[in-house]
């Protein structure tokens, strides 16, 4: 692609608004020279930080509101008074406009799903957007989708974001015919909420050239990646992911602790500090952060609500390479293809 990558930037949304955004901003420009900004939200407050940076001051500009999505504002109440004029909707509509390539925002989920669901509108043959991100496991990386974007799903839409993750995985991964498994509480195929029962025959029974659906999988496969994509609705995909984000910071305060116990174990540290600070490296949630909206015209990225300066430039890096190695037109590709080949299916099906 050529150019710079352009990104709006909801520098509003999230616990700590642009106090994170712009130094997050600021991180990932220097990873990447070749990005521009646009900061939608309060002048009076991001200009004082963006002199603070300035690189990343003569890479931005600004686009002034005042009015900012609360955290706990139902969707619809933010789209009443948010539409047009909040800095979450302004960094959305950059996208819309072609200003930007990708917005970014550390808001209410549900209120940025509403938002880029009305104003960026659906792909064909998708019902309503998912949050897909990279989990890390023993053996690399796994696609897991939906985290939240919404709550709920009925078989069909279990059957699309099996189309959605393998899209990605395909992608990312480089991987042909990718794995996916449906995340139920076993794996025999009597047990489980009745829509992931009948979405489990569904994907078995189409045999999509796509992906390998290998069945039911429960939690603790996640972390062993069991699967390439792990399909799951977004109630289940967000407790999972805040339980595994909980968890590896509980993990790295009892070793903290441990390791500062005795004279014996801050030599044991010293000694295999490499070690520690890979499996660190390798467990921080902040190296994770960003999920991608898929589904969309266009590419939004949700970031964490309480994440700090390194999180929210990890979620900037996410939108880069969307953009950057045009990712979201292969996914779309690859998701139409599939998406296509499971309508005649279904079709087929219906007429015998």
């Amino acid at each position: 692609m050529p150019g710079n990558v352009r990104i709006a930037l909801d520098a509003m949304g999230g616990d700590h608004g642009a106090a994170v955004v712009v130094p997050g901003a600021a991180l990932a420009l220097a990873r990447h020279p070749d990005m521009e900004f646009i900061m939608c939200g309060d002048e009076a407050v991001i200009q004082p930080l963006l002199e603070r940076e300035p690189k990343l001051r003569e890479r931005t500009r600004i686009v002034h509101t005042t009015v900012a999505i609360r955290m706990d504002d139902k969707p619809s109440q933010a789209l009443r008074y948010g539409r047009w004029k909040s800095s979450m909707w302004l960094a959305i509509d950059a996208v819309k406009k072609g200003e930007a390539d990708a917005a970014i925002s550390a808001g209410n989920t549900g209120a940025l799903m509403a938002m880029s669901r009305f104003h960026l509108k659906m792909l064909e043959g998708v019902e309503r957007p998912a949050i897909a991100a990279l989990w890390p496991t023993i053996k690399g990386e796994s696609i897991v989708l939906d985290l939240g974007a919404s709550i709920g799903a009925d078989a069909v839409h279990l059957c699309n974001l099996a189309a959605m993750g393998s899209a990605m995985a395909r992608i990312l991964f480089d991987i042909e015919r990718p794995t996916v498994g449906l995340l139920n509480i076993g794996v025999e195929e009597v047990k489980g909420l009745e829509e992931v029962r009948e979405a489990g025959s569904m994907l078995r029974d189409r045999r999509s050239s796509e992906f390998e659906y290998i069945g039911f999988v429960e939690g603790d496969d996640i972390g062993k990646g069991t699967s390439d994509v792990i399909v799951t609705e977004g109630f289940a995909g967000n407790i999972a992911l805040k339980a595994a984000e909980g968890t590896a910071r509980q993990i790295a305060q009892y070793l903290r602790n441990a390791m500062g116990r005795t004279w014996q174990a801050r030599i044991g540290y010293l000694l295999a500090r490499g070690a520690f600070r890979a499996m660190r490296d390798k467990m921080d949630p902040r190296k994770s952060n960003g999920g991608v909206f898929l589904g969309l015209n266009g590419v939004v990225i949700k970031s964490h609500g309480n994440t700090d300066t390194e999180g929210f430039a990890s979620a900037v890096d996410m939108g880069y390479d969307m953009v950057r190695y045009n990712l979201l037109e292969k996914i779309n590709h690859s998701l139409a293809r599939d998406l296509d080949a499971m309508g005649k299916a279904q079709a087929a099906g219906a007429a015998s």
